[in-house]
């Protein structure tokens, strides 16, 4: 009798580290949709779509802000990518907190997309699907590669700017669109979104440019994905961002007129 092909503990954490962003997602889900009516009043009166997207953005909320602060730590606050701790070239590091947290991110992204298919389009169209989809990928080849991490986590980081677009939402439904703090918030959107999503995705392209002799050495499926994939994000963030750019404009001025 053959013998069955036996798991790594890499690989161990690997699965468990998506089985617990996956279940991290639906306690989440759960818990929002069990405080909701205590922290707003008018969650019973939301339809079940409504209410279903309400819990939805409570988890990608949740999602986004361990992912920014895990990406915060492991390029700025760990040694890990300091070009004078290790000898390892820069695209080939990774460690055992970073391959558990892209793959908690992977269990995210999968139960992020599997809610978008079977409640399609109510929370996202096709341009959501391919985001989930090149970011799964993405993250899925860097970890089983252990190569080009730094590019993901800079990539990740920028989900630091999904709670502004869920709290806009939130404000919206919650009929607080003409209210001060949505104009706050609006401001605060613009701005993050500047700076994690266009000047950031400037420094990606620039530290691969300077680093493109290390970025070669990546396997070739790899090394292709990160030619292609991240342009094609930063595309979208653009047009997103020309969208929320008329959007503020839009707000502020009913809100002078109103005044």
């Amino acid at each position: 009798m053959a013998d069955l092909p036996s798991f790594s503990t890499k690989e161990f954490y690997w699965l468990a580290s998506c089985f617990c962003g996956i279940i991290t997602c639906k306690l989440v889900y759960d818990i929002t949709g069990f405080i909701s009516p205590f922290c707003f009043k008018g969650y019973g009166k939301l339809s079940d779509k409504e209410k279903m997207e309400w819990n939805n953005r409570g988890f990608s909320t949740f999602h986004a802000l361990i992912a920014a602060w895990a990406s915060l730590y492991l390029l700025l606050f760990s040694d890990l990518f300091d070009e004078d701790s290790s000898n390892d070239l820069i695209v080939n590091r990774s460690s055992i907190i970073s391959n558990m947290f892209l793959g908690f991110s992977i269990g995210y992204f999968l139960s992020d997309l599997a809610m978008v298919f079977w409640h399609f389009p109510a929370l996202g169209g096709l341009e959501y699907v391919l985001h989930h989809g090149l970011s799964m990928f993405s993250i899925s080849l860097s970890l089983m590669s252990s190569q080009g991490q730094i590019y993901i986590l800079m990539v990740l980081f920028s989900e630091s700017t999904t709670p502004f677009v869920n709290i806009r939402w939130y404000l919206d439904v919650a009929g607080r669109k003409s209210s001060t703090i949505y104009i706050y918030n609006g401001i605060a959107l613009f701005f993050g979104w500047l700076i994690a999503r266009i000047f950031l995705f400037i420094y990606f392209f620039a530290h691969m440019f300077n680093h493109f002799d290390e970025v070669k050495k990546i396997f070739p499926l790899g090394f292709y994905s990160l030619l292609t994939v991240p342009p094609v994000l930063g595309l979208m963030n653009v047009v997103w961002f020309w969208k929320i750019v008329k959007g503020l404009i839009k707000t502020i001025s009913k809100a002078r007129h109103r005044e």
